[in-house]
């Protein structure tokens, strides 16, 4: 009997609770604002989904899929406007707690000020570049109005990734939750109180909850007492110019693809059929954004702690895996069930589309933590063509895909990109992280030789 409760088996499984409760102790840090965020899009996702299937019963497909369309530009050009300012942010807030204040209102300013540029240019430009967005520029009000949600969606992006990189996640959450609830509460007030509803009113409230949803921050955080109003310092941002252009170029590649697969429905198809597509596209989302929170996170927690770094990019790679595949299995079989929540319409258009592209979170969770390490090492700018040639690919043959096998060849299209993007950057991310250990080995050779 002393024989067996002494087996090597048995004295492992009984320190197995003290090791996990271990491991958990020392990535307190990362557990708390990656579950804060992956409780953002759980929150967000349910409420999402909401919004999108009320939108689907309340308004025409084609008011949803011009909507979809709308809301996807106006990412596209928020993500343009920020300059690359976010995702700096992200480490610079951490690397500079006592400058983080005057670092953010500076990066909201300009990004605000740049994204409604572009939101005004985009609103006059698009007539002749897609009939079905006309919509958007059809007078002086439409035009304003998708310039300032332009504005304030770059940022929130700012105010969003600031928090994480001050490991303040709750605030993110809490506002992602005002903004979610508030949008699907006036989309439904708008629909039964305007006498004229079109798909600028999906879009508007949007806008709006947006707006509402830093609005109730800023009061929260004044009953707090937070400190909120700095002076802008000027010399901070000249001093992270250069790293912020090399993050700008990388952020424009990775999310160019995404943003404008709705676009390109929308013009190369229709607008009813980008209804379906977004909606299979929005269901997808709720599993890419697992290993995308894992890995900002690893990002914002690297840049503090680099000697760590392998350590957690194991652990998020495994925990990446695990998440994600039994979602991936569901997501598969109750395809056309989950589609068919949002109409017969949206089922029998895109149910093997979602299928297919719930396949693609495996090579994006590769492609994820190879853009994390590089971002810790602050080697963005070497790898800008690996990321590019990447995203052409992307859109290269999803846009072939969806040429010529509607929206099911246009899945096959960009998983099949990101399959080969995933074998690529595998390698890269392997190399980067036998440098690394190989680093880590000569440091502590050194300190023991010190020490001798």
């Amino acid at each position: 009997m002393s024989k067996i409760l002494s087996s090597p088996l048995l004295l492992h499984v009984a320190r197995l609770p003290f090791q996990v409760k271990q491991h958990i102790q020392l990535n307190r840090t990362l557990f708390l604002n990656a579950s804060s965020l992956v409780a953002t899009t759980a929150v967000t996702s349910v409420l999402g989904f909401a919004y999108w299937w009320l939108a689907a019963r309340l308004y025409p497909p084609e008011a949803v899929g011009f909507a979809s369309a709308a809301i996807s530009a106006m990412m596209l050009l928020g993500a343009m406007g920020m300059l690359g300012l976010g995702t700096v942010l992200i480490g610079e807030v951490s690397r500079q707690p006592n400058h983080a204040g005057s670092i953010i209102v500076m990066s909201a300013l300009i990004v605000g000020g740049a994204s409604s540029a572009l939101g005004i240019l985009f609103a006059l430009a698009v007539p002749t570049l897609s009939p079905e967005l006309a919509l958007v520029s059809q007078d002086l009000g439409s035009i304003v109005v998708f310039a300032v949600g332009v504005a304030f969606t770059a940022v929130t992006f700012i105010l969003d990734q600031a928090f994480v990189g001050l490991l303040r996640g709750g605030l993110q959450l809490w506002r992602n939750i005002i903004f979610a609830a508030a949008k699907l509460i006036l989309l439904y007030v708008i629909a039964y109180h305007l006498s004229q509803t079109t798909g600028l009113s999906i879009y508007a409230a949007w806008m709006f909850g947006n707006i509402l949803s830093l609005v109730i921050l800023a009061a929260y955080m004044l009953w707090r007492r937070i400190r909120i109003v700095y002076r802008p310092q000027f010399g901070l941002i000249r001093r992270i110019g250069r790293t912020a252009l090399a993050h700008h170029t990388t952020n424009l590649i990775l999310q160019a693809p995404n943003l404008l697969l709705p676009i390109a429905v929308t013009t190369l198809l229709s607008a009813s059929a980008n209804a379906s597509f977004y909606a299979a596209w929005m269901i997808a989302s709720f599993l890419f954004v697992i290993p995308g929170h894992l890995t900002t996170v690893l990002y914002a927690v690297g840049s503090k702690e680099p000697a760590a770094l392998i350590a957690r990019t194991r652990m998020t790679l495994r925990l990446s895996l695990a998440i994600t595949l039994p979602m991936a299995a569901i997501l598969f079989i109750m395809a056309n069930v989950l589609l068919g929540l949002f109409g017969a319409h949206y089922a029998e258009q895109a149910d093997w589309c979602l299928r297919i592209l719930s396949l693609g979170v495996f090579p994006l969770i590769v492609k994820y933590h190879y853009i994390a390490f590089l971002r810790v090492y602050n080697r963005v700018d070497s790898a800008i063509a690996i990321l590019l040639l990447s995203g052409i690919c992307e859109i290269g043959l999803s846009a072939f895909g969806l040429i010529t096998g509607g929206l099911t060849g246009l899945a096959i299209g960009w998983v099949t990109a990101a399959c080969l993007e995933a074998i690529v950057m595998w390698f890269k991310l392997s190399e980067m992280m036998r440098a690394n250990d190989i680093n880590m080995d000569h440091e502590l050779a050194n300190v023991q030789t010190g020490a001798v």
